[in-house]
């Protein structure tokens, strides 16, 4: 796993370097443009920048001192780059008046845009260039961008040129992911040292384009005495959590998740956690539900036992089913009546395994969480749009936070929450955060999230639950992946059954990623 870090913890990590590591401030500076000169190169001009036309557009902070030290190293290796600077050069800050100096000093010209003069220059030198970097503003923006400061961030967005920004997007809010008014839309952006909360949601993620994290002569071990909010998962994490199976595993112990959904006209959801479930490794996997969802789903299941649920005495079946099993999925195409979910709440409440919820599991809850609190080891799996209906919110409200959303839900339901999405974030109620590396726009399709479900409960059969959960999400978004790749590079048309089985591809090629 790698650190994730808010806007607080970042700017704690600069200063303890700089205040207690005795590391030079420019030296940051310094290796933070120079790591952004490689990526730009690398990533927007095929590695080789002579003739590139480059135009940097740099703010008066810390993030304009990143671009000018960026303009200084293009125009070293053969560049043309041109620098406007959006203020007055007098109130730049003391680090980033030390490259202006160095820039003016190489010949380097300065380009100044104010709110009383029009931004032709600027539009005009965009319309030439190859790229346009972003150095507007960095981590630590905490208000809405306005007036001219606006206008400029709407003629990047303009403009022909590929989009670079510098640390972020500069308008994106670092802990949030939204758009401050405004935000630059890069193609590319490299951040600094690790990753930042608002680049790992939808919308930053959507805003940022590509995100290298660029080392700028700190340990990354240092996040340790500032702390972190989250945590990015990572394939080697899947090994960790996933050994080799021993040689003499059988069905039995490989584990058996019991579904309990399905009613008629939604047959198809708890087939697919039951596929999810096996194909993930659980070595039994059973449907339970209604006498009529089952006549209908028995004639399509082959691997996957099925079980009827007396509604005349639907504790008691519901329990003689259970008995022995290690874990359970409540909600898939159940339904939202009484019955329904008086059987939820009992499971909730009587089962001792781990118990993912889901679909109309979570919705049948909305507005009251204290069933959800009874069970002794649950796991949510809500889309912002059933998270918000279980906190009495709206989705916007839910993916304007998405991490505090996360945690609310947590605090309220006692569960490990698994908030679905472009890295898709797990929170436990110990703390802990973490994030998904993928923003998998395939993974997008009906039935994803009941294959999730299923790998979710299948590694709850063996691990804790919130490791569960993180190994869930991670292998389903590399399967996403995988299908994509396998797809030449496809963005759309995948069937929530090929992710179930591409499960096994992907913790394969995550054992051989650690080898």
């Amino acid at each position: 796993m790698r650190a994730v870090l808010s806007r607080g913890q970042m700017r704690a990590f600069d200063t303890h370097a700089i205040d207690q590591c005795h590391v030079p401030s420019l030296v940051l500076m310094e290796n933070a443009g120079r790591g952004s000169t490689d990526v730009l190169v690398h990533e927007l001009l095929g590695g080789g920048s002579k003739g590139a036309r480059v135009v940097v557009v740099c703010g008066t902070g810390n993030n304009g001192g990143d671009g000018l030290v960026m303009a200084r190293h293009l125009l070293r290796r053969g560049a043309a780059p041109v620098v406007f600077l959006a203020g007055d050069p007098q109130r730049v800050s003391v680090d980033a008046r030390a490259n202006l100096d160095a820039w003016l000093g190489l010949g380097g010209e300065l380009r100044e845009l104010s709110s009383s003069a029009p931004l032709s220059g600027l539009v005009d030198a965009m319309a030439r260039a190859d790229v346009v970097v972003d150095a507007l503003f960095g981590t630590g923006l905490d208000r809405p961008v306005g007036g001219f400061l606006a206008d400029i961030v709407r003629a990047l967005n303009a403009s022909r040129g590929q989009r670079f920004s510098v640390d972020l997007p500069s308008g994106l809010d670092a802990d949030t992911g939204v758009a401050l008014g405004v935000a630059v839309e890069a193609r590319v952006t490299a951040t600094f040292a690790h990753y930042k909360l608002g680049l790992l949601t939808p919308h930053g993620a959507q805003l940022a384009g590509r995100v290298h994290v660029v080392d700028i002569g700190v340990p990354s071990a240092l996040v340790e005495r500032v702390g972190a909010t989250a945590n990015l998962l990572e394939a080697p994490d899947l090994v960790r959590w996933l050994p080799p199976r021993a040689r003499g595993s059988h069905k039995t112990s490989a584990g058996h998740v019991v579904v309990i959904g399905g009613s008629l006209g939604k047959i198809g959801a708890p087939q697919l956690v039951a596929r999810g479930a096996m194909r993930a490794g659980a070595g039994l996997a059973t449907i339970a539900s209604w006498p009529d969802a089952i006549t209908s789903i028995e004639p399509h299941v082959l691997e996957a036992m099925t079980a009827r649920i007396d509604p005349s005495r639907t504790v008691e079946s519901i329990d003689a089913i259970l008995a022995g099993k290690h874990a359970v999925v409540a909600g898939p195409g159940l339904g939202l009546g009484g019955e329904a979910r008086a059987l939820v709440e009992h499971v909730l409440s009587s089962f001792a395994g781990p118990i993912v919820v889901d679909a109309d599991g979570l919705t049948m809850f909305a507005g009251r969480c204290d069933p959800l609190a009874r069970a002794k080891t649950a796991i949510l799996t809500p889309h912002p749009g059933e998270l918000a209906r279980l906190l009495g919110k709206t989705p916007a409200d839910v993916e304007a936070d998405r991490f505090g959303a996360a945690r609310k839900a947590v605090a309220a339901t006692k569960a490990v929450v698994v908030l679905k999405g472009a890295h898709t974030i797990v929170a436990s109620p110990d703390g802990r955060l973490a994030v998904s590396p993928v923003a998998c726009p395939t993974l997008a399709t009906a039935g994803s999230g009941d294959v999730l479900g299923g790998v979710v409960a299948a590694m709850a059969c063996s691990l804790p639950a919130f490791e569960a959960a993180c190994a869930g999400v991670l292998v389903h978004a590399l399967a996403g992946e995988a299908w994509s790749r396998s797809h030449a590079g496809a963005d759309r048309g995948m069937l929530a059954s090929e992710i179930a089985d591409l499960l096994p591809e992907a913790l394969g090629s995550s054992e051989k990623t650690e080898q």
